[in-house]
């Protein structure tokens, strides 16, 4: 890797494929260009943050993460983007998203007229929130508007190692969205379905069946706008990423 390079952590092979058409295995560093490559880590804290470590290895020096989020506020519709000003984690930790680099590429992904919440709050949990109960609670104590599992881990890294970080989520549950808890098991760490668990889901709890139908389609409505707005992501570097790379 080059000192500019940037680093984006991803947890789903959805997210790998709306970022690029280049082919991303997991837990390996694959280029989408000569200032950007990508990392599958898989779901949760410990695999992006072990991503995010790796790519500070292999020479990132900016580091970003890409994909999905649940909305804690009503009026986040499937398919909104969001690109927050401050990460939270569940055990205190507050992360700041590079000024510069988020003004950059909120103005571009504006010019596109992508959907878009323009302010708030990503928090980073532990486990998903299946009930719109968890998102209330969530909601009122963290005064987040969204929700997922990996960018506080990889904002820690950031912090720790002084680079520029950029988080850009796109919504796929809604706020008073339940989402079946069966589900889970039956995708692996990647998001990638496995047949035999879902068949057996489903004959024990065929009344989730109604549901995959409307959980598909948000899904795609997530998807839709995260490769709407890879090109912006992978085709520019943060000012402040080259100014302290420079430096160096």
């Amino acid at each position: 890797m080059g000192l500019t390079t940037m680093g984006i952590v991803v947890a789903l092979q959805a997210e790998a494929a709306a970022l690029t058409l280049r082919s991303v295995q997991p837990e390996c560093v694959v280029y989408v260009n000569d200032g950007c490559c990508v990392w599958l880590s898989g779901m949760g804290a410990e695999a992006a943050g072990t991503a995010a470590l790796a790519l500070v290895k292999a020479g990132a020096r900016a580091l970003m993460t890409f994909g999905v989020s649940g909305a804690l506020d009503s009026g986040l519709p499937s398919g909104t983007l969001f690109c927050p000003q401050r990460i939270l984690d569940e055990l205190g930790g507050v992360y700041s998203a590079d000024v510069p680099w988020r003004h950059q590429l909120q103005r571009r992904l504006v010019s596109a007229q992508l959907p878009m919440e323009p302010e708030g709050t990503l928090l980073s949990v532990s486990r998903p929130l299946f009930t719109a109960a968890e998102k209330a609670v969530a909601r009122h104590h963290y005064q987040a508007v969204a929700v997922d599992m990996e960018s506080a881990a990889v904002a820690a890294v950031a912090a720790q190692f002084g680079l520029p970080f950029l988080a850009l989520r796109a919504v796929v549950d809604e706020y008073d969205d339940a989402v079946p808890e069966g589900l889970l098991g039956s995708v692996d760490s990647w998001g990638r379905p496995q047949l035999t668990q879902l068949v057996w889901m489903l004959i024990r709890r065929p009344h989730i069946l109604a549901r995959l139908p409307g959980l598909a389609s948000q899904m795609n409505k997530a998807v839709a706008a995260l490769a709407a707005a890879a090109p912006f992501v992978t085709e520019f570097k943060s000012d402040i990423a080259l100014q302290r790379t420079a430096a160096w």
